[in-house]
């Protein structure tokens, strides 16, 4: 009689079990747990530039940069557009000129996966227009009716350290920025662009 209770308890143990397991959730890959989400990141942004064409005359711009980032697919792959305005932060050239330098550009991103390490990296390709204005500015850009209008291309990456589902850091982000303003020489500006901020996902 003992017996038969005890592999009648089994039983129901086991069917308790069972039926506990068949309500619970299928399980997910790591991957459909935590999907990329649209992000805001608002950053810092700080660009190293030359003035005049065949040499240095560097100088140094501070400012700030809005992008937006929506996943596409697996979630690897994010398009990006990215507003930056910058501002020259001292006097340029020996007639003290100043600049304020507003790129708009959009494209790719590329985010590796990181099965849940904390740092996220992640490389970019944006192309878009640039615009400037101050005393710097002169001369005509031919493929532009704006003077002060022209192309833009960013290209780099940086890395994300996230803090929770809402919040993340953007440690740094290094992008070569070329610019095609016309100086009467290539026609073209190599630009150091470094950003930092805050990074929010919905």
């Amino acid at each position: 009689m003992r017996v038969r209770i005890q592999i009648i308890s089994a039983l129901l143990l086991t069917v308790a079990v069972v039926s506990a397991a068949a309500q619970r959730p299928a399980s997910t890959p790591p991957a459909a747990q935590s999907p990329r989400r649209v992000e805001l990141a608002l950053d810092y942004t700080y660009i190293h530039s030359n003035a005049p064409p065949g040499g240095c005359g560097c100088f140094n711009m501070n400012g700030g940069s809005a992008s937006f980032a929506w996943p596409v697919k697996s979630g690897q792959v994010a398009i990006v557009a990215d507003l930056t305005i910058d501002g020259s932060s001292e006097a340029i050239g020996a007639h003290n000129f100043n600049l304020t330098l507003g790129t708009f550009t959009a494209g790719p991103r590329y985010l590796p996966p990181v099965h849940r390490f904390p740092i996220q990296p992640f490389g970019q390709a944006l192309f878009g227009a640039a615009h400037a204005s101050g005393s710097l500015v002169k001369g005509r850009t031919p493929a532009y009716t704006d003077a002060t209008a022209t192309i833009a291309l960013n290209l780099g990456g940086g890395a994300d350290l996230r803090v929770n589902r809402t919040f993340a850091i953007r440690l740094a982000e290094a992008d070569y920025l070329l610019t095609t303003f016309n100086n009467g020489s290539n026609n073209h500006q190599n630009n150091t662009r470094l950003s930092s901020g805050i990074v929010i996902h919905f």
